[in-house]
């Protein structure tokens, strides 16, 4: 019996680990930012998902723990451009900064900004980020700008929409 008591926490924790990551989503905020012209935008991400995200297709899988912020930044930058696209204008997609990344428990918030155009009152926006890896991805946008504030979900089958202020 006392075996028992000593692996039973054990395989209580495995449990609540499988169980605690059972739905694959994203939340993004974005906001219009009026006197820089730009889009400020924060991404919180499951950690194990923007790792599975980063190692698609490389030959060794990321661990963002074990990355330097210089070796770091580009494959987040590049998996930001690929998957997180801005445009005003039919083909022309607003380049993206990566400004930071905030480590939370079990989630990363990744930082980036897009400039807009002179007058601009909207872009599209393609969110498909892991939406290859998870068929059940859920991505969540909410726009504050000015007083406004709306949310947005996007899915397969759901990948772009127009965001306007």
């Amino acid at each position: 019996m006392p075996r028992l008591f000593r692996i039973l926490p054990l395989l209580l924790l495995i449990s609540l680990a499988a169980w605690a990551h059972t739905y694959h989503t994203s939340l993004m905020e974005v906001r219009f930012n009026p006197e820089k012209q730009r889009l400020e935008i924060a991404l919180k991400v499951f950690t194990d998902d923007l790792e599975a995200a980063l190692s698609q297709g490389q030959p060794a899988p990321h661990v963002i723990d074990r990355l330097s912020r210089a070796q770091l930044d580009p494959l987040l930058l590049s998996l930001l451009r690929r998957e997180v696209q801005l445009s005003t204008k039919a083909g022309r997609l607003l380049p993206l900064t990566l400004v930071g990344l905030q480590k939370e428990t079990d989630s990363h918030w990744l930082f980036f900004t897009a400039p807009l155009p002179a007058n601009a009152t909207g872009v599209m926006l393609r969110q498909r980020l892991l939406l290859t890896i998870f068929p059940d991805q859920m991505n969540l946008v909410n726009l504050s700008a000015g007083k406004q504030k709306e949310s947005f979900l996007f899915r397969n089958g759901h990948e772009e929409q127009e965001l306007s202020w």
